[in-house]
């Protein structure tokens, strides 16, 4: 089969978008130069063969500054090729193996002591709502809670006695963290003030200014990343001497290989 008369007939397929088109046609020919260099025909593309390109893609390029391809990059190339067999030689040619390497998890920044203490004073400390939202993001912080499970809080979660909170995390695992000195302080103000907002049948521990539960929404407008202080909590106490497990019990990780994720940035 010829190989360019396949990718002609491949890319006038109607089912292909004119963007994707242009950007498939690049990495075809690619692949196509590269069968070429290693004096292999179309018909002969195999499981060994397409390991191999992908290792190819993989390796750094050459040049003054040796540079390697990003791992999207690489996965995009592999689809587009894996695409053309596909359409040119059949579905039962190509293999059906993950060829391109993992993605990095991307891993959320981890702001500094100074940096979170500059965030929280922001959010004032007089009006009642100020000290809701100030309360709010403490509580966050201090015990690394996810959003939802922040808002999910009724009043008789927070026990100011054996300083702790009691916390329902994800698939109703229910937990109970620690409740830290500047987090009960503020809880403490804004329970004097809640009354005022709250009507009769509203148990939520935090209410919005016409006395309903606050929403994950509302979290995420008062702090456009609110997980970056669930982040810098697992951080700081890495930091200060804390054990992985402690910190996934305390974050409520089912598995500790997604705690570990935390581990791996450098918070000096």
């Amino acid at each position: 089969m010829k190989l360019d008369a396949a990718i002609e007939r491949y890319l006038a397929s109607p089912a292909l978008s004119e963007s994707t088109r242009r950007a498939y046609r690049v990495d075809v020919e690619e692949f196509a130069a590269w069968l070429d260099q290693q004096e292999a025909s179309l018909d002969s593309v195999d499981a060994r063969l397409l390991s191999a390109y992908a290792a190819e893609l993989g390796a750094a390029r050459p040049g003054r500054t040796p540079r390697r391809l990003a791992s999207a990059t690489i996965a995009r190339k592999l689809a587009a090729v894996r695409a053309f067999l596909r359409f040119t030689l059949g579905p039962a040619r190509v293999p059906d193996a993950r060829l391109a390497p993992r993605r990095p998890r991307r891993l959320p920044s981890a702001p500094k002591p100074d940096e979170i203490d500059a965030e929280l004073e922001a959010l004032g400390a007089d009006a009642p709502l100020e000290i809701r939202n100030r309360a709010l993001a403490e509580l966050i912080y201090s015990a690394g809670l996810r959003s939802r499970e922040a808002v999910d809080l009724d009043l008789a979660d927070v026990d100011f006695e054996r300083e702790a909170v009691r916390v329902l995390g994800k698939g109703g695992k229910e937990r109970v963290v620690p409740l830290g000195e500047e987090a009960a302080y503020w809880l403490a103000r804004w329970l004097q003030l809640r009354p005022r907002l709250a009507t009769a049948a509203e148990n939520a521990l935090f209410i919005s200014a016409r006395g309903r539960r606050l929403d994950t929404s509302t979290v995420r407008r008062l702090l456009p990343h609110p997980h970056r202080l669930r982040h810098a909590f697992a951080t700081h106490l890495l930091e200060g001497g804390a054990d992985l497990r402690t910190i996934q019990e305390l974050l409520g990780h089912s598995s500790l290989s997604t705690t570990q994720v935390y581990s791996h940035v450098d918070g000096r």
